[in-house]
């Protein structure tokens, strides 16, 4: 943890009030551990005491499961008597709300203890805590983030798909058309309001694409040398746009799976490092080593977070969807193999110059919380380098593999191989990672006692 340093939050307010005067409603925000957006609402009177004494909310507020609800059996719940902590607005992240009906802004929070430090269990502190040893190296983390999600029919009760129209006639389309620039005029209004949005929050948004499945998209953030700061800006693009999606019709979906056999939805994360230089630390400063078979130092990162992948499978796929999307043949790994150009491996090493040599870790599906997940991809970067983690035989680009399936691919399996992790507790901190396990447990029975249609599709006259 570290000490809360005092911010000039006051100067701030004062620039974005004159920027927008009418402002009468400010969102106070903050993801919990599931990656959910929490917070409350203040009005015009007590925005200066927000900014300059800061404010108090449930420190399990950032512990909710994916409903919404405390879990128990873990600290600052219901148990304990739910006890309120400091909170305090994230220097930099107060923004408009473009889409509010009436003039409104929102901003970051984080959670500080009595003392002054950092709450242990806010994703914030725990990505800070899992990056530290890289920084202790003289390293900082350069990444971006690619989010995919589907549009789907708000005017239906189940999940439909806003399935791009043939131009001139109307028909659905028929096939993903993947990278067809047709499916993007048929959203031209979404994502011109999307990218001046995301201009206004000053969310670095960039490359839109369809993707493998009819009305199914991906966006991509543009790098930055900050990883706490790149995981704002996926929780707030997310938010983004299921905003302006409700504005425009649809309903914007980030299940890692929502149909059976279309392609599932990930977060892909592209990660370099930088030294005190300011140069790429994997491509070791020789042009030759950002093509294979690679500089040592990569090779030992990518060794890392193999090693570690297994145990942080409950990390990037955390619920019972994700794990729908962990199939073969579906652009989502199933073991911890790695590779040049090659988008059926959980680690790809992209085509790039000696500047822009990085890995993209492939796994996390866009249901994961993003400080999580790069907590965890961190941690094994740093494991791998300290350790010289031999990464395996790499797959050669055009390569067809023969998959062993050595990562968890059912829910259960992946919270207990993460219960039983020795490499991820080093960083994440063992008192988070025991709340992790058990809170991700509880929601799996919860989820798994539910009857569903299937049961009785099933199961009603067979048995």
């Amino acid at each position: 943890m570290t000490r809360r340093k005092t911010a000039p939050l006051r100067p701030e307010l004062n620039r974005f009030q004159r920027k927008y005067p009418q402002t009468e409603v400010l969102e106070l925000l903050i993801a919990d551990l599931p990656g959910v957006l929490r917070g409350k609402r203040i009005r015009r009177r007590e925005f200066a005491k927000t900014f300059s004494d800061g404010f108090t909310l449930p420190g399990g507020t950032v512990l909710m499961d994916t409903l919404g609800d405390v879990v128990d059996d873990i600290p600052w719940s219901s148990t304990d008597g739910d006890p309120d902590i400091e909170a305090r607005v994230v220097p930099g992240s107060l923004a408009p709300v473009p889409w509010a009906s009436r003039a409104t802004g929102q901003a970051l929070f984080r959670f500080f203890t009595r003392d002054g430090e950092t709450f242990f269990a806010d994703p914030r502190t725990v990505l800070e805590r899992a990056v530290a040893p890289l920084t202790k190296m003289g390293l900082r983390v350069v990444m971006a983030t690619e989010l995919e999600f589907y549009l789907l029919d708000a005017k239906t009760d189940r999940p439909t798909r806003k399935a791009p129209r043939v131009p001139g006639i109307g028909r659905p389309q028929p096939g993903p058309q993947v990278y067809n620039p047709d499916d993007l005029w048929e959203i031209e209004n979404f994502l011109n309001e999307l990218h001046d949005t995301c201009e206004a929050q000053n969310i670095p948004a960039g490359t839109t694409t369809s993707e493998f499945a009819p009305g199914q998209f991906e966006i991509n953030l543009e790098h930055v040398d900050d990883p706490v700061l790149a995981c704002d800006h996926g929780v707030l693009l997310k938010r983004a746009i299921k905003a302006v999606a409700r504005r425009h019709g649809f309903v914007a979906c980030f299940m890692a799976k929502p149909f059976e056999e279309d392609s599932g939805s990930g977060m892909h994360i592209h990660m370099s490092l930088v030294d005190r230089h300011g140069k790429n630390y994997f491509s070791h400063g020789r042009e030759s080593l950002a093509s294979p078979p690679y500089s040592a130092r990569l090779r030992y990162a990518v060794g890392g977070l193999a090693k570690t992948m297994a145990e942080g499978t409950a990390i990037f796929a955390p619920n019972a969807n994700s794990y729908r999307r962990l199939r073969p043949e579906m652009f989502a790994p199933v073991e911890p193999n790695w590779g040049a150009n090659h988008r059926n491996v959980a680690l790809r090493i992209p085509v790039s110059d000696e500047k822009n040599l990085r890995f993209e870790h492939r796994t996390s599906g866009a249901d994961a919380n993003p400080y999580l997940v790069t907590a965890a991809i961190v941690a094994g970067v740093h494991f791998g380098l300290k350790n010289k983690c031999d990464p395996g035989r790499m797959v050669e680009e055009g390569e067809v593999i023969t998959l062993k399936r050595k990562i968890p691919n059912r829910w259960d399996a992946a919270i207990d191989k993460f219960a039983r992790g020795k490499v991820l507790p080093q960083y994440l901190g063992e008192a988070y990672c025991r709340i992790y396990a058990t809170h991700r447990r509880d929601e799996s029975r919860r989820f798994h006692n539910v009857v569903s249609d299937v049961d009785f599709d099933w199961y009603l006259r067979a048995v």
